[in-house]
């Protein structure tokens, strides 16, 4: 088996498993917080949803050992941002009674940030049935997001993670881990494209802090007219250009049940609408879906030999990824020249 590439050792590790009675007695110490803790499934870190006695809700995150600090200052500075802008697009940070955004959990010899943000009310989008309004709506909320964040001036190393779709070449080390030889060979191709057109001009556009994951799971819906809220879990964060965002969004918008690409032509015209694609944003956006996906597929292999059967992760991406090689199929057979053609059509 090859050698695992370095950005995916955040990913690769195992996530905190720490005793709920541990967590609860920290977070009420440190931040004065008590109630009824739920757990949450999470790829890095152990997070729990906590409701207080009065009603109030957040989200308690124990963070993973293999996250870098300066992934966790990233993130709150984020959040932070869009906070100072009084937009409510994203959970705010809960610092603690000393005043730090940060708190410290020990467990086993080690030493385990600890960290709080209000719990965003709301419906996951994922939990409703996908239409082209709802994807338009999607793509105009995400721009308002990535237009909000254009703001931040954060200067500090990127996160290293594979998940960061900047790094997609890097999935090569991983193909032994594809035991299907059509679908290896779709990834391949993906990321061969990635590498040789994609890359090169992804490098001269101007980079923003972007969410990294703005997938229907991290949407969050206000029940009124299917109105989008905003967006949870900053845990993939990057600098990169504003259009790898839109790509990763487009990845999960795949129509299993009839034209593959209908929501993300939808998707890229809200997004459109809103933050208008250059000619060469638009040009990108094929070989960015397309690595995207080949990501999800990778790692979806990988895990499955990474985790074990009973591991819930594995478990909710076996359940949430089944049809993404069919996509990346889908894709190949599509071509760049008839993809672009569809998102003209779909923003007329």
């Amino acid at each position: 088996m090859t050698t695992l590439p370095a950005a995916l050792q955040a990913i690769a590790a195992e996530p905190p498993a720490l005793d709920v009675d541990r967590v609860a007695a920290a977070t009420e110490t440190q931040f004065g917080l008590t109630g009824r803790y739920s757990p949450l499934v999470s790829e890095r870190d152990q997070n729990f949803r906590l409701e207080t006695a009065d009603g109030r809700r957040f989200v308690v995150k124990v963070v993973g050992l293999a996250e870098s600090a300066d992934a966790t200052a990233l993130q709150i500075g984020a959040l932070e941002h869009l906070a100072s802008l009084r937009q409510p697009l994203a959970p705010t940070v809960v610092r603690t009674l000393d005043g730090s955004p940060l708190g410290s959990i020990e467990a086993d010899g080690a030493s385990h940030a600890l960290r709080v943000v209000t719990y965003l009310e709301g419906e996951p989008l994922v939990a409703r049935p996908m239409d082209s309004a709802l994807a338009a709506r999607f793509g105009s909320r995400l721009a308002a997001l990535d237009a909000a964040l254009a703001g931040f001036d954060y200067q500090g190393p990127n996160p290293v993670l594979l998940w960061d779709l900047q790094r997609a070449a890097e999935l090569v080390g991983l193909l032994d881990y594809i035991d299907e030889a059509a679908v290896r060979d779709s990834v391949a191709a993906a990321v061969d494209d990635f590498a040789t057109r994609a890359l090169p001009a992804l490098r001269t556009l101007d980079r923003q802090v972007i969410h990294g994951d703005p997938n229907p799971e991290n949407a969050i819906l206000t029940g009124e007219r299917d109105d989008i809220r905003g967006f949870i879990d900053f845990g993939d964060a990057v600098r990169a250009p504003r259009i790898v965002d839109v790509a990763i969004g487009a990845a999960y918008l795949r129509n299993e049940a009839g034209d593959p690409l209908s929501h993300i032509a939808a998707f890229v015209a809200g997004y459109a609408r809103e933050q208008p694609l250059s000619g060469e944003e638009r040009d990108l956006l094929f070989d960015l879906v397309r690595a995207r996906a080949a990501t999800t597929v990778t790692l979806l292999y990988w895990r499955l030999r990474a985790r074990s059967a009973g591991d819930p992760y594995r478990r909710k991406l076996l359940t949430q990824e089944a049809g993404a090689a069919r996509f990346l199929v889908a894709l190949g057979q599509c071509g760049p020249e008839a993809f672009r053609q569809r998102l003209v059509a779909g923003s007329v």
